[in-house]
This record gives C-alpha cells, sequence and structure tokens, in this order.
C-alpha cells in the first residue's frame, strides 16, 4: 500500500493548499517532457499524480485517512479506477493535460520574461521600447515534427495502455499513458537534424511594446502569445522594466524625492532656487527660518498614477549643509552673530590663529 503522503511529501495534516503546492513542484519536476525516456520518472509521476487524485479530494481522502484506501471495501491504493482521469488533474492545477491525457488540449509552450531599460522621465508620458530576446518557434525543416513520425506499436497510435488492477471486487481496467510513446501516440523513425526531434528550435525576436505612463518595477506587462511554441499554442511573453537611476530624483511610488542642500544663511533668512524636475527647473521660496529634514511638496510635479491624468507630488527634503573651511571674515562674522543670540563658541585656539596668518 502507498503512502500518499510520504510520496508528496507532506505532512498528515497538511492543508490542501500546502497539498496543492507539493504536487506542483513534483508532477513539473517528473513529467514525463522533462525526462524523455527517463522510466523511473515515469512512475514517479504516475505515483504523484495517483498521491494527488487521492488526496486532493476531500472525501477520498478522508477515508484514505481512516481505512487505508480511498474507497472503502476496497484493496491498495486508490481502489481502482480510471487512471486516466488522474492525468486529467494538470488541467485543473497547471492549466493543461499531462501527455495521454483523455484527448484534452494539449500544452501550450512556456512563458518568458524579458527587461527593458527605461529612463524615469520615460514614466512620465510612456514610452515604446523595441525588445530583442531569445524564444522557441516551430522548426520549420520537419514543420513541428520532429522527424519522420510513425505511430506507436505498443499503443496503437491511443497514446494509452490499459493495466489491470486488483480489487476486492474483481479485476478493474486502469488507463494509463504509454510509456513508449509517452503518451503522444506516435514515435520517430527518424530524427530531424536541425530541432534535434524537439520540434522547436531557438530564434532571435524583436518586438516594439508600449510601455504606460507610471509604470513601476514591480509591475509586469504581459504580451500575449509572444512565448514559446508548443503544441497547444504559444505562451505569453511578460516584460519586467528597470528604470535607471536619476542623477537628482528619487522615486517613492509617483512621488519623486530632492534632497536641496541649503547654507547657513539661506536656511536662516530665505532665498529662492531652482529645483531640477523631470521636464525642467522648477523654482521654489524657501522660508526664513527653514530647519533641517523640513520637507516642501510641489503638487503635480510628480509621476502619473497608472491609468490616471493626475499626477504625484515632488518633494523637497531641507538638508543644512555646515561649511568646515571660513574664511576669516566669515569666522568673524559668525562670532559676532553668535555673540548677538547669545550662543557660547569655542574660542579660537593657537593653532587656529597659526593656519590663519599663514593663510593670509
Amino acid at each position: 500500500m502507498n503512502d500518499y503522503y510520504a510520496i508528496l511529501g507532506v505532512d498528515r495534516n497538511a492543508s490542501a493548499d500546502e497539498i496543492k503546492k507539493a504536487y506542483r513542484k513534483l508532477a513539473l519536476q517528473y513529467h514525463p517532457d522533462k525526462n524523455p525516456g527517463d522510466k523511473a520518472a515515469e512512475e514517479k509521476f504516475k505515483e504523484i499524480n495517483e498521491a494527488y487524485a487521492v488526496l486532493s479530494d476531500p472525501e477520498k481522502r478522508a477515508n484514505y485517512d481512516r481505512y487505508g484506501t480511498a474507497t472503502p471495501g476496497g484493496l491498495g491504493g486508490a481502489g481502482g479506477g480510471n487512471f486516466g482521469d488522474i492525468f486529467d488533474l494538470f488541467e485543473q492545477v497547471f492549466g493543461f493535460r499531462s501527455p495521454g491525457g483523455g484527448g484534452g488540449r494539449a500544452p501550450r509552450g512556456e512563458d518568458l520574461e524579458a527587461a527593458v531599460e527605461m529612463e524615469l522621465v520615460d514614466v512620465l508620458h510612456g514610452v515604446e521600447k523595441e525588445i530583442e530576446y531569445d524564444r522557441l518557434v516551430t522548426c520549420e525543416t520537419c514543420n513541428g515534427q520532429g522527424g519522420k513520425r510513425q505511430t506507436c506499436r505498443s499503443c496503437g497510435g491511443r497514446g494509452m495502455l490499459e493495466q489491470v488492477q486488483r480489487t476486492f471486487f474483481g479485476n478493474m481496467v486502469a488507463q494509463v499513458p504509454c510509456t513508449a510513446c509517452r503518451g503522444r501516440g506516435y514515435t520517430l523513425s527518424e530524427t530531424c537534424q536541425t530541432c534535434k526531434g524537439q520540434g522547436r528550435v531557438r530564434r532571435k525576436e524583436k518586438i516594439k511594446v508600449n510601455m504606460p505612463a507610471g509604470i513601476d518595477e514591480n509591475q509586469l506587462l504581459r504580451v500575449s502569445g509572444m512565448g514559446n511554441l508548443g503544441p497547444g499554442g504559444p505562451g505569453d511573453l511578460f516584460v519586467r522594466p528597470y528604470i535607471k537611476p536619476h542623477p537628482h530624483l528619487k522615486r517613492e511610488g509617483t512621488n519623486l524625492v530632492y534632497e536641496l542642500k541649503l547654507g547657513l544663511a539661506q536656511a536662516a533668512l530665505g532665498a529662492r532656487v531652482l529645483i531640477p524636475g523631470l521636464e525642467e527647473d522648477l523654482e521654489l521660496s524657501v522660508p526664513p527660518g527653514t530647519h533641517d529634514g523640513e520637507v516642501f511638496e510641489l503638487e503635480g510635479q510628480g509621476l502619473p498614477h497608472p491609468g490616471s491624468r493626475s499626477r504625484g507630488k515632488l518633494q523637497v527634503v531641507a538638508q543644512i549643509a555646515v561649511p568646515h573651511n571660513l574664511s576669516k571674515k566669515a569666522r568673524e562674522l559668525l562670532r559676532q552673530y553668535a555673540h548677538e543670540v547669545g550662543e557660547e563658541v569655542a574660542p579660537e585656539g593657537f593653532w587656529d590663529k597659526v593656519k590663519r596668518v599663514f593663510r593670509g
């Protein structure tokens, strides 16, 4: 009797989501298409699907936990039944059927991902970008056949074989994928030299993609039908934007942040300064008495909200720059200021006087 929990590598108290997650991982790992000609992988694949067929069904799981079988009174495993249904679980979990899965639709090609580099200003209005990437397409030499096909002698082209299962009620016939042709119904008498029997070849692809305004690096833009080609049609291409760092501005969602360095006099007395925006410089009035870390917000000067004409803010963060090298006159003026406002400052030391003399 098989231990279905051990087969999927989960605890007996595992949740339905944990069981499904474990099944997805193992089924993809041992799928016949990823392990061509590997008999051990094929057997493991059957065990995984059999285990999931029981543990994913609440009633069958309850019976299995109580009686050791999914069918009370039955003997061993899933208690017989049509194992072709087990492989149809691929349609429920992955969106396609495994080879020989009862005549369902063939699997699509794999999805792909490509990165595109953008400037921050491109996010403001959106931009059209050309993307170059590799994808698998139908081999023109064999027209996707993989070579010269002939009907599988083991299954007669059906892709399935009948297997007798002994149960308490007697022998039951189960349908399982043909191991000789991996459920495809055919074998290759001659292998295409261009694609090595795969039916697909790698090709460089160039497409133009419109990157919408407001897009960020956490978004994936889906381009339908531009992934790898498969028996059931092409997969999709997912485009991930990479936005180059701006020399002055930082992005925080739809807001932009600029760190404004102010001198002591500018912060104390106020000033009019120019702020670098995405498209042009913007004028900002800094009020007298500005303190370090104070934030000024310029409405509508940030990035657009996706799908909207409104824009975020440009946040200007004041940073008070303390001077290190002061002229003689500047030092005297600062000391006069300190005396005027009653601040105690360090007296001018001997070496300070010497340095001042040598500087002239």
